[in-house]
């Protein structure tokens, strides 16, 4: 059997900005995985994207080799020269000879990317919780925690940024020790971006989270039998992420949670939901690159080349091996868009993109839809706005898909005239529902972390938001954590950005599903040039008809390009019109070219430019902008 007692699964979690990708960097100079001359800030964020905004979008595996008897290696950017700021040379540690297999999976911190964070927990035993000294605890520190306990998983307490001159080290510590009923002891000071401290973090991954375990997964994965479920000896593996290779196919990013597998020629493995045998054609580890290996075993991480060319196959949360060890909860989309091509004919290269994207993002839903007059659309489910805006960019510059995405929506249940319960996630469904009975929206029950000065401010924000508070408790150095409930419509309309503009950046949020409530709703079209505009129609009350009227008109008239003719911009319900603007023509002086002469001839032409307009306001087709769409959903 494969000795698994010096390998260690570990994840970092903590809320957005806490310092997660910074202290990923400094383990891995620690653990020399990386070469100083390679090295660079936000290493583990593979995408332009993500070192561009600053934030981890997907998680990332990377496998360290630690000698316990090394001394700590240091790219001379990050070194200090203050030795009594860094002692690491001077831990005591015992079987000095030891060398550990250290598996770090990355997460994203923002909520929106928590799905992210729920599976590769599972694919660990213990997780780093760290909490920024300057910010203190936040919502999505005590969620990610919540996800810890349900898996089950060790917790190692870090708090960072302790060389900041705002740290409040000991008001962070009070808030620690109060969330984990731990020790203060148990809390590791570090600074991730000047090193101090890291090493000790490094003996802690060793000393309090175990080595890998197959029963952990019970509960979690809901087979109360999951020792049963391990067939001695034989090789079986969770797939917790994939994405797709043109030359290997699908690969499979796994956890071994029993038996070896060595790829050889004829050497099989079975795909349980799919209940078929692949060939794999190479198996490795992430040094964070693919490194290919003679074989992965008991208690790895690592990745497996199905070959399998078809993206629809592979299935995160799919057992590779005898028999299935459970999968993940799949999860909800909150918000909903119709995505075309910009390019009528190019819809089948965007839904094999979003098929090929689903692979490394299994968030993302989507389903094919169509009409006679707008053509071939994918209706796609994001977790949140944000998930959305990435997902489009995504789209654009890894697989060179240029879409106009409508207004984003979230999912409605309407009771139809024959009394039938139906998911409506877009204007046109709802159209086409003659008498709808009855209509509910999804609530959610928000929680806000931040200080008690700004609790008025956050009520004033909640009641114009429709919301609804249910309580609030205090924490450590006068900071308060308010739950409310709030229509989800109004939550994903810049609620978050609108909460850090009233708490001068202190405020944080998480949120879940909490009930549905009924609605009185209708549609909200949208006209430009008299042509009715399905993307930026919307499903509102009736009550905020003519207030979004009039901003959708108002915004659509700053960022439309002006034409050569005079353009009007409505908006209303049928054949009603709440709102309108003209956009004026783009003036072209048709007579610059004449001087002096006869006043006649340069009344001919601009008798001749207006009749022209006339024509093009009739019959000319308005062009809008990629751009638009996308300000329009931000707006």
């Amino acid at each position: 059997m494969y000795d698994t007692s010096h390998i260690r699964n570990f994840c970092i979690i903590a809320h957005i900005d806490h310092g997660k990708s910074t202290l990923a960097d400094r383990l891995l100079e620690l653990t020399g995985t990386v070469p100083a001359r390679k090295m660079h800030s936000q290493f583990l964020d593979q995408m332009d994207i993500e070192r561009e905004r600053g934030i981890t979008i997907k998680m990332q595996p990377v496998r360290m080799i630690y000698f316990v008897n090394h001394a700590p290696i240091f790219n001379s950017q990050f070194s200090i020269s203050n030795e009594n700021l860094l002692k690491i040379k001077n831990l005591k540690i015992e079987n000095s000879n030891s060398e550990y297999i250290l598996n770090l999976i990355d997460t994203p911190g923002h909520i929106d990317f928590t799905y992210e964070v729920s599976r590769a927990l599972l694919a660990v035993e213990g997780a780093i919780l760290l909490v920024d000294a300057t910010q203190g605890v936040q919502a999505q520190t005590i969620t990610n925690l919540e996800l810890a306990k349900r898996f089950h998983l060790a917790v190692v307490p870090v708090m960072n940024k302790i060389d900041l001159p705002d740290a409040r080290i000991e008001e962070t510590k009070a808030e620690i020790v109060a969330l984990l009923s731990c020790d203060p002891d148990d809390i590791l000071l570090v600074s991730a971006k000047t090193g101090e401290g890291v090493g000790q973090v490094l003996r802690a991954i060793i000393d309090r989270i175990p080595p890998p375990s197959f029963g952990k997964t019970s509960d979690v994965l809901g087979t109360s039998d999951v020792e049963e479920k391990r067939v001695a000896g034989a090789f079986q593996a969770l797939i917790f992420d994939s994405k797709y290779s043109t030359h290997k196919g699908v690969l499979a990013y796994v956890r071994v949670f029993s038996g070896s597998f060595l790829p050889h020629r004829g050497a099989t493995l079975h795909l349980v939901h799919k209940n078929i045998t692949i060939e794999p054609v190479e198996v490795g580890v992430f040094l964070p690159e693919l490194r290919a290996t003679e074989g992965l075993h008991d208690g790895e991480i690592g990745y497996i080349a199905t070959n399998i060319k078809d993206p629809e196959i592979v299935r995160v949360g799919d057992t590779i091996g005898a028999i299935s060890i459970g999968t993940y909860q799949e999860p909800k989309a909150m918000v909903w868009a119709s995505i075309f091509p910009s390019v009528s004919d190019e819809f089948k290269k965007l839904k094999d993109a979003i098929v090929k994207l689903k692979l490394n993002d299994p968030a993302l839903s989507y389903e094919t839809e169509g009409s006679a007059l707008f053509g071939r659309s994918m209706r796609a489910g994001f977790l949140g706005m944000l998930h959305l805006e990435i997902t489009i960019e995504r789209l654009r510059r890894e697989f060179g898909v240029s879409v106009v995405v409508a207004h984003p929506t979230v999912e409605y249940q309407v009771v139809d005239e024959q009394g039938a319960q139906r998911a409506v996630r877009d204007p046109v469904s709802f159209e086409n529902i003659q008498q709808p009975q009855r209509v509910c929206e999804p609530w959610f029950l928000v929680s806000i972390v931040s200080r008690v000065s700004d609790l008025g401010a956050i009520m004033e924000l909640l009641k114009l938001r429709e919301g609804e508070v249910v309580e609030t408790q205090t924490l450590p150095g006068e900071r308060i954590v308010l739950s409310a409930l709030m229509p989800l419509r109004k939550l994903i309309t810049h609620f978050f950005d609108d909460l850090k503009s009233v708490t001068q950046g202190y405020g944080s949020l998480s949120y879940e599903f909490g009930e549905m409530r009924i609605v009185d709703l209708t549609v909200l079209s949208v006209f430009i040039g008299e042509k009715a505009i399905p993307q930026f129609a919307r499903l509102l009350p009736k009550g905020e008809l003519e207030r979004e009227a009039r901003k959708t008109v108002e915004r659509l008239y700053e960022i439309l390009p002006r034409q050569l003719f005079a353009l009007k911009i409505q908006a209303g319900i049928g054949s009603r019109i709440l709102a309108s603007r003209t956009l004026p023509a783009l003036s072209k002086h048709v007579t610059a070219k004449l001087y002096g002469g006869d006043r006649s001839r340069k009344m001919k032409l601009w008798k001749k430019q207006k009749e022209g307009k006339k024509r093009l306001e009739a019959h000319g087709d308005v062009d809008i902008p990629h751009e638009v769409y996308l300000k329009m959903i931000k707006n």
